[in-house]
């Protein structure tokens, strides 16, 4: 009966999405281009044989996502992976980065008449849901279509969980069409069973196993040069309210180390001329990778406001802060910078990546910091004492090396399950 009434707001809501839809295209966050695949219509052809759907919400799960859809098409040979996600910047990664054999659409917002859409198309033979993107009709359509679903790192935040289970007239049609949670620890795996859910094991942290990143090493040596031989620090994936904070950090910085260089990756390219006024009006000296603007001595901030080129700042810094994390955004994937022999440091709000952030704290791979003030003190240490700083990064190190291991485990689930492929065909 509450699918039924779902399914009923969801499809007289048509006016209001379109409207949203629209007002997402003005403000940079959806594909003007592309809006018919939110609609459920896509003029990609189905590929031929069998075909995995794989949906991510975002960045992180995209990326988490890739060595999977790696392994799966090693493992099925002939097989397709269909990844849909949400968000422009996801979509650019993954045209960037799947391998042959993957294709990518956005995911069609979850209205019946779209979601029917998406599926006679599609046709998938198995629908793998990355961490907590739960739609209930998607959900119900699938299991429809005779469709097994799998939870791939599974994972509720607290406030998620506590959402499911207020709404619980609607949590059952959801957890328990799961055949399959792989959860990402015991906590975790507790929390799908409270909501339902019937068959699940827990397998680790699949974000471990997220390929390290591209570099360009023509870029990063000319940058490299540019720098030359001055203390540099990035802090990753910045939001609005953290770049004043950083800006005053650098400043204070700047009194001990004189020629020290700060880069800020925003989340947001597109945020990066507003971070260039704020700059100036903190009497910093700044260039805008956009502008194509080189780094000069007196250089004191570089915002890298560009898409993928992130692991190109990684490389190039030894002290990497992830952002998202002073504010509540829930924190960036560290595992990124882990791969680049970088010394990590991250806020106390990292919910969306906390069962990795305090796997690294208790290896002594990562630095927690509780505001700009302990920001700028162990940026202080880790500047002066550089035996410090080289011993957080191979930590760091030595804890991403062990991913590939959740990466089997996970691999192996899944194919135990649906039989992709048995394992005398794989040897």
């Amino acid at each position: 009966m509450i699918l039924f009434l779902y399914k009923a707001i969801m499809t007289a809501a048509l006016p209001l999405i379109e409207l949203i839809l629209l007002l997402r295209v003005k403000k940079n966050k959806e594909d003007f281009s592309r809006l018919n695949e939110r609609r459920g219509i896509s003029l990609t052809p189905r590929p031929d044989g069998k075909l995995i759907w794989l949906h991510a919400s975002s960045v992180g799960e995209s990326m988490a996502a890739l060595s999977l859809i790696t392994r799966l098409l090693e493992i099925e040979k002939e097989g397709k992976v269909l990844v849909t996600t949400g968000t422009l910047t996801s979509a650019k990664l993954m045209a960037e980065r799947l391998p042959d054999r993957a294709c990518h659409q956005f995911t069609p917002i979850d209205r019946p008449k779209f979601v029917k859409r998406f599926f006679k198309h599609w046709k998938p033979n198995l629908l793998l849901v990355m961490e907590s993107e739960f739609w209930p009709i998607q959900i119900e359509a699938a299991k429809q279509f005779g469709i097994r679903i799998i939870a791939v790192n599974a994972r509720l935040s607290k406030n998620s969980f506590s959402r499911w289970r207020t709404a619980s007239f609607l949590s059952p049609t959801v957890f328990q069409s799961l055949d399959l949670v792989l959860a990402t620890n015991k906590q975790q795996g507790d929390r799908f069973t409270r909501l339902g859910a019937k068959n699940v094991t827990v397998c680790g942290n699949l974000k471990r196993s997220a390929p390290r990143l591209v570099v360009d090493l023509k870029i990063a040596q000319n940058l490299s040069e540019q720098i030359a031989n001055r203390p540099v620090w990035v802090a990753a994936s910045t939001h609005i309210g953290e770049d004043v904070p950083i800006m005053e950090v650098t400043r204070g910085l700047l009194g001990k180390f004189p020629n020290l260089l700060t880069i800020i990756v925003p989340r947001h390219p597109n945020r990066g001329k507003n971070i260039a006024q704020l700059a100036s009006k903190n009497d910093l000296k700044v260039k805008r990778r956009s502008q194509e603007k080189e780094i000069s001595p007196g250089t004191q901030l570089y915002i890298a406001d560009t898409f993928g080129e992130m692991g190109l700042f990684f490389q190039l810094s030894d002290i990497v802060f992830v952002a998202g994390s002073l504010v509540p955004v829930g924190g960036h994937n560290p595992i990124e910078p882990a791969h680049f022999d970088c010394a990590i440091i991250f806020g106390n709000l990292m919910s969306k990546n906390q069962e990795v952030a305090d796997e690294m704290l208790a290896n002594d791979a990562a630095i927690k910091v509780n505001d700009k003030l302990e920001l700028f003190g162990t940026l202080k240490i880790l500047l002066t004492d550089p035996e410090k700083t080289n011993r957080l990064a191979k930590n760091a190190q030595e804890y991403v090396k062990n991913g590939h291991e959740v990466l089997d485990v996970v691999s192996n689930k899944i194919t135990a399950l649906t039989n992709i492929c048995p394992k005398s065909a794989r040897k």
